[in-house]
């Protein structure tokens, strides 16, 4: 026996509380995956042995609401106030400024809900794995915890009986503004519909309106019969043994515990004999209701837990909706009955039965028996005439390349592994079967060879299913008024009917709630980690860099697990304004038009075929010692297989050097596909938009980004996108992009290569073969004017929240204060904004950050009832730091905060390019490396220091997402009125 199987063996060792029961060794993904069931309560543990030294732990439970009231969203956030061994009032956040974690989160899914944490430091992973494990089975459940994060009645102004009520609640508001988006409202009224009798027909996160008939002793009653070992599965990823795990699970946990016979899971569903028609409405503040309409087809599938099933719905979607080159995609995009697909268009798999939707936005109600039969004409012409065969082969190539990709830039990669198993442990089926698709894709090879293969799966699994549900959703721009009319008129019969010892009591309750806020804990009773614990240098990839006749490249060899990322970058020349605002708009064009001889059907059936697909984007960035000074890049990115590195390389060249501006028609859906997606992503990332808004005067690169990315570039979007419904406007408007891509033809280019170091010359190679040189003696590189001003911006949208953001100008990261700056961010939000904006407040979020690279320092809050004395609260928070004394252990956990944060591991892929994209920059190892030893060196001294210097009293930009009614108010106050 190998010595890597004596260790492997050794990894999945069980410990004598847990019986072992198989184990799989999956060689795609480096990984052995095994199965293990505690003798006593029957709690599964699925242990993934890996090399890899980034640790991650789950523990999950299935969790069925039976109503909207949003009963485990709240549970999920009050679980994590407080527990037996840790009593203490939030040691959720607590642990998050205490511990070196690479993620920490908690999530709640229609059907389960789950705890996740991931460290690289072995102290530190079970320090965290005591407090969840506590949290989660030994939770206290204090009333006034949820009053606080569920939701509560209170007086609108403090102490004073005689005003409105009103309600709060940080689930509550967080779901007020999830709602808010009509995406997730057409997501959430469709599954009502497609699911008439199981959990999914209610809304697990809560809906606002359902969410206050929530009891305390219904919370308390559905933590009894859902938080319990025998109703858990834990889930663990890394170079841990599986008994070490197992015996902090026993001591901490499960020793305390007996089996229960919970058999709690979803049915199937009750199937329709006949396709069923809806019409709902959403709110929309816009006077001009025209082509605001979703029409979406949703039909209910077979299990998800069914593998052979899953793969081939995932093909069947592929086929259908992968690219321009799909037919069903193709209509979507090419027809005049909407402006763009639906945002919903695919196959939604985390539930016990699948669903897959298509439609259209951008219509009219009128439109929908049109949208209908549109929809069922292709399908129809699919089941008779089938797709060609490259087609089944490239949505195949599709998932092989999923399968084999190592991820880790978004979540941990050991996270995406156990999320990829977990729906299968959730509904009894097979987790490591879920993990390792292999097998299912082999033999998918072999049906899709098979005659009339796709035409028999369009026809099972669409045209003939019954269970069809059609959903129009129609605007109603007097839907917002009325709802919150009838919230108020509800609050205000509640207090009508309120005693005098009833209004003393919601008084007494709002009183202790605040104490209990105010209150120092005895932190010491938790874990922690501290500067000690921190390793003294981040590990950051270093390139090969050569000169090749194509020009310069630098390769990363790293451990891809078989694919090949390859980068084009282009120096940015000189841009007149214009040309600066569209190129965001050529970016989205370059990958979606077609190139060379070929049509854009063409070019993206050839994407599919050889790639993992190729995207494009431009960066801009100022110098690290000095904002005012920018330079920028366009960058063409893609990967593939390692068979496939020519075959990509020459994709790339084609798409780049032969790039065509002359399809009309796609470039004007382009732009409408482009505007609704930006119009949907307002509501759930409205405090981004806001601090882009609100350092916007602060550096070239801060306003370049608030024109092209922010609040302001969907306003010039929209513009456009009514511009280019004239055909001289949208033929002026591709001849403009033509003339942007010769200027970049024409720029100093460089090459960027992540793969296996062995294919290095390989890859040289595929460079070499397909890449000319260029010379440009006569370029002009990027440059912007100088910016340094303030703003005060409210930005009315359609929004049952608002999003708050104050920022100040400071230091590029070069400076000596950047550092102290960083870590006050954290120290902020630490030490008054989470008490203040989301305990007190009711916002979902909000926080403080150094922007080093736009030298500026911004606050925030996210999904937030409140306004102005949010904006106060920023205000207080300097006052706070400066005025107070504060302890040592606070700023030490602010510093582990920024380090965690520095050191946070990538895929081997993404932390290559981030090591490259960072160096463009000035951003080097050694200038990385310099900058998180000073973060370590801060002081609670520098921290008055720059507070004082740069944010206390200094003139500062403001920037406002809220409702148009809102908006006005503030317009008396100073602030630039907008409207997207």
């Amino acid at each position: 026996m190998s010595q890597a199987s004596v260790n492997a063996s050794e990894a999945l060792t069980p410990h004598n509380s847990f019986e072992f029961e198989r184990s799989q060794t999956i060689a795609s993904l480096g990984i052995d995956v095994a199965e293990y069931r505690h003798r006593v309560t029957g709690a599964k543990h699925y242990h993934i042995a890996s090399e890899n030294t980034e640790n991650v732990f789950l523990v999950a439970l299935r969790t069925i609401p039976e109503d909207s009231t949003g009963v485990a969203h709240i549970l999920e956030h009050t679980s994590l106030c407080g527990s037996e061994k840790y009593p203490v009032r939030d040691p959720f956040f607590m642990m998050t400024r205490r511990s070196l974690n690479t993620f920490m989160n908690a999530f709640t899914s229609s059907d389960w809900t789950a705890y996740p944490f991931a460290s690289q430091n072995r102290k530190d992973f079970f320090n965290l794995l005591d407090v969840y494990l506590d949290a989660v089975f030994f939770t206290r459940l204090d009333e006034l915890d949820f009053a606080q994060e569920g939701h509560r009645i209170e007086f609108e102004e403090e102490g004073n009986p005689d005003s409105p009520l009103v309600y709060k609640g940080v689930v509550f508001n967080e779901m007020k503004g999830a709602m808010s988006s009509p995406v997730s409202l057409l997501w959430q009224t469709l599954t009502k519909h497609l699911f008439p009798t199981t959990t999914y027909h209610f809304n697990s996160g809560g809906d606002p309106e359902v969410i206050p008939s929530l009891s305390y002793d219904e919370l308390k009653s559905f933590y009894r019969s859902h938080y319990h070992p025998s109703n858990a599965i834990f889930m663990s990823f890394g170079d841990l043994p599986a008994a070490e795990l197992q015996q902090r699970f026993e001591q901490q946990a499960l020793a305390r515990f007996e089996a229960q016979p919970l058999d709690i899971g979803v049915p199937d569903e009750q199937r329709y004999y006949a396709p069923v028609r809806v019409e709902e409405a959403y709110a929309l503040e816009d006077e001009d209701s025209s082509a605001k309409t979703h029409v979406v087809l949703g039909w209910l599938l077979g299990n998800s837990t069914d593998l052979e099933q899953l793969l081939e719905a995932h093909l069947l979607s592929r086929v259908l909706l992968d690219n321009s080159a799909s037919p069903l995609r193709f209509a979507l995009e090419s027809t005049e009955l909407g402006n763009a697909p639906s945002p919903l268009c695919g196959l939604e798999d985390s539930n016990r039965e699948m669903s897959f939707m298509c439609g259209l936005e951008g219509t009219e109600p009128e439109q929908s028996d049109a949208i209908e039969a549109m929809v069922l004409k292709v399908l129809g012409q699919v089941a008779e005439q089938g797709v060609e065969q490259s087609q089944l082969e490239a949505a195949l190539h599709q998932l092989e390349l999923s399968q084999r990709e190592i991820g880790g830039d978004g979540y941990p990669y050991g996270l995406q592994l156990m999320l990829g198993g977990l729906g299968a442990a959730i509904h009894r089926g097979d987790p490591v079967a879920a993990i390792n698709l292999d097998p299912v894709l082999e033999s998918l090879h072999e049906k899709i060879r098979q005659p009339n293969y796709v035409q028999q799966l369009v026809q099972r699994l669409l045209l003939d299913n019954q269970h069809r549900v059609r959903l129009t959703l129609r605007p109603d721009n007097g839907l917002s008024k009325r709802r919150d009319q009838g919230e108020a008129d509800k609050l205000a019969a509640i207090k009508s009917s309120l005693s005098d010892e009833q209004k003393q009591w919601l008084l007494d309750r709002a009183a202790a709630l605040k104490e209990r806020q105010n209150q120092q804990d005895d932190e010491s009773v938790l874990p922690r980690v501290g500067l000690d614990d921190v390793p003294e240098q981040i590990r950051i990839p270093e390139g090969e860099q050569a000169e090749l006749s194509c020009g310069r490249r630098v390769f990363y060899g790293r451990g891809t697990n078989g694919l090949v990322y390859q980068q084009l970058l282009v120096e940015l020349p000189q841009l007149t304004d214009e040309q600066q605002q569209l190129l965001p708009y050529y970016t989205s064009c370059m990958t979606e038009l077609g190139c060379g001889e070929l049509s854009y059907q063409q070019a993206q059936a050839w994407q599919a075929q050889v790639s993992g697909g190729i995207s494009a984007y431009t960066s801009v960035r100022g110098a690290i010692d000095d904002e005012q000074q920018v330079k920028g890049y366009l960058t063409l990115s893609g990967k593939a297989l390692l068979d496939n590195v020519d075959a990509l390389a020459e994709l790339m060249a084609t798409t780049f050097n032969g790039l065509r501006f002359d399809e009309h028609a796609k470039i004007r859906e382009l732009m409408a596909q482009k505007l609704a997606r930006k119009q949907q992503s307002i509501t759930g990332s409205g405090h981004a938009l806001a601090m882009m808004a609100a350092s916007s005067g602060y550096s070239p690169s801060a306003r370049l980004s608030e024109r092209q990315q922010g609040l302001e570039s969907i306003r010039h979007l929209k513009q456009l996108d009514a511009q280019l419904n004239d055909a001289t406007q949208l033929q002026q408007f591709a001849g403009q992009l033509a003339e942007l891509h010769s200027l970049l033809l024409k720029a100093p280019r460089h090459y960027l290569v992540v793969a296996e170091p062995s294919k290095r010359d390989d890859c040289d190679e595929a460079l070499l073969q397909h890449w000319q040189n260029l010379d440009s003696k006569d370029f002009i590189p990027f440059a912007l004017p100088q910016s340094r001003s303030q703003v005060r911006q409210a930005w009315g949208t359609n929004t049952q929240v608002n999003f708050c953001a104050r920022s100040y100008a400071t230091v590029p990261v070069e400076h000596e204060d950047a550092a102290a700056l960083t870590v006050l961010g954290d120290f902020l939000r630490n030490g008054f904004l989470h008490r203040a904006i989301r305990e007190q407040g009711g916002a979902y979020g909000s926080g403080a950050s150094q922007d080093s690279a736009n030298a500026c320092f911004r606050f925030f809050s996210y999904r937030d009832p409140r306004l102005e004395e949010t904006m106060q609260d920023f205000e207080a928070s300097i006052d706070w730091l400066i005025q107070q004394d504060h302890a040592d252990n606070r700023l030490e956990e602010a510093i582990l905060g920024v380090v965690s944060n520095i050191d946070k591991p990538g895929s081997p892929a993404g932390e290559a390019k981030q090591a490259y994209h960072s160096a463009l920059f000035g951003r080097t190892p050694a200038q990385r490396q310099a900058f998180r030893a000073r973060i370590l060196k801060v002081s609670v001294e520098d921290l008055k220091r720059v507070a004082a210097t740069y944010l206390s009293g200094q003139p500062c930009s403001e920037a406002v997402v809220t409702d148009p009614q809102q908006a006005e108010t503030l317009a008396d106050q100073g602030f630039e009125l907008c409207k997207i």
